[in-house]
């Protein structure tokens, strides 16, 4: 009976173009492993483009996390700095993720030209971003304040939270928006799809840059009346950012603001309440900062699986590929099963060169096997949430009329910086490296 039973996976693996073991698996699952191993197959290319962009992301996340490893003593000498850093982080992720998707699907309809006036595609959608990003970074620092206050956590004084998120997040955006135009404009020129590596590559660029925006913007603190200055004027800007995107003239660019500010807030709000989750832990975290290593890339990988996820179902509701049903149809299971598939690899690099970049930077991570094991662990779990967040969002979106470009990035990320650490949080309880 083995014997038949291994000729008859070889046979099924011949047909599907995978691997024996994993064709087992598929079908333990009650998978069509012929049909998935025709997708993946057909999907080659999408791939090596994801996989590359994902190989960066997590070598550029390594080194925020790296970062974050060894910022232990700002940590402890800022509070509130950690509630906020998920915060700022997504919102970079949320809008220069929406940003990217929004420029996929330009260019997939053939809205996107090479223009860049102030009127063309991209112009107009450069400035809905500029306004959400003057609405958005203040809004993080207060958020995350209030939400310190109100759980008991310690918090340093409200503008200075907020001049922090304001000089930080304007730091990194500046450079994520660059990074986005250049990415739109090749993707266009060259013929390659936004959806597959505009996520990834935001997202670990968001991380790797803001980041260390944040903890520069600290210095800013020892300065008192800067900062509380800065605070102030951060909170006008947010407030006029958002009267203005709400009454501009130009259609697109008023339904960006609309669409997005009431999403970006609800993302804010999850982020903060990841960032209080890890605040909770600061003291486990502190004592042993390997973990913190391991929090960047894990949320970030999270956060470009998800964001790649919702980018590819959102274009196919626009072209009418896929129809927005309640459960997901044939299509749309084989997208997710994509995901499944980068995330697996995605994930055990991060626990494997997450364990090396701690032991290079002097941190006495756990054990390699533990840490990976952790990191596939926690990214499973996270993977089976991120794929149903990311097609409930642009499913739910689409039926109500609303674009998924603007809503499914920025609930996705944000969900998956709560999820993932939970997850992440999870998987170390019951692998017990913590």
């Amino acid at each position: 009976m083995d014997g038949r039973r291994r000729d008859r996976v070889r046979a099924a693996a011949a047909r599907a173009h995978l691997p024996g073991p994993v064709v087992t698996v598929l079908r333990a699952l009650g998978l069509p492993a012929a049909q998935i191993g025709h997708y993946w197959s057909q999907e080659a290319a999408s791939i090596r483009a994801s996989s590359g962009a994902l190989g960066i992301g997590l070598v550029a996340t390594l080194i925020a996390g790296t970062v974050l490893g060894g910022a232990s003593g700002a940590l402890a000498d800022n509070p509130g700095l950690l509630v906020l850093i998920p915060a700022a982080i997504g919102m970079r992720g949320s809008i220069f993720g929406a940003l990217a998707a929004r420029l996929g699907t330009g260019i997939l309809t053939g809205e996107m030209g090479p223009e860049t006036t102030r009127d063309s595609f991209l112009g107009r959608q450069v400035r809905a971003t500029t306004l959400l990003t003057m609405s958005t970074a203040a809004e993080a620092g207060a958020i995350a304040w209030a939400a310190s206050v109100l759980l008991g956590r310690p918090v340093m004084p409200l503008v200075d939270l907020v001049a922090v998120s304001v000089v930080g997040g304007l730091l990194a955006s500046t450079v994520l928006l660059g990074v986005t135009v250049v990415i739109a404009r090749q993707s266009r020129v060259r013929g390659y799809s936004m959806d597959d590596v505009g996520a990834p590559v935001i997202t670990a660029t968001g991380d790797l840059v803001t980041l260390p925006a944040l903890l520069g913007a600290t210095l800013l603190l020892d300065i008192g009346w800067l900062a509380a200055a800065i605070g102030v004027i951060g909170l006008a800007a947010a407030v006029a950012g958002a009267v203005v995107g709400w009454r501009d003239h130009d259609d697109m660019v008023r339904r960006i603001v609309r669409e997005s500010l009431v999403v970006l807030t609800a993302a804010v709000a999850l982020d903060v309440l990841a960032g209080v989750v890890m605040d909770a832990r600061l003291d486990s975290l502190l004592s042993n900062p390997a973990l913190l290593v391991l929090i960047p890339p894990f949320v970030a990988v999270c956060g470009s699986l998800g964001g790649m996820l919702a980018s590819r179902l959102a274009s196919k509701l626009h072209v009418g590929l896929l129809a927005p049903r309640t459960w997901p149809t044939a299509l749309a299971g084989l997208d997710i099963s994509l995901t499944f598939l980068l995330g697996l690899g995605s994930f055990i690099g991060v626990g494997g060169v997450g364990w090396l970049a701690a032991r290079l930077a002097g941190l006495s991570p756990p054990p390699a096997p533990a840490l990976i094991g952790t990191a596939v662990l926690g990214g499973l779990l996270a993977t089976l949430l991120l794929a149903a967040v990311a097609y409930g969002a642009a499913v739910a979106t689409f039926r109500f009329g609303l674009d998924p470009d603007n809503h499914g990035i920025p609930i996705v990320t944000a969900s998956m910086d709560l999820f993932g650490i939970l997850c992440l949080v999870g998987a170390i309880g019951l692998t017990g490296v913590g």
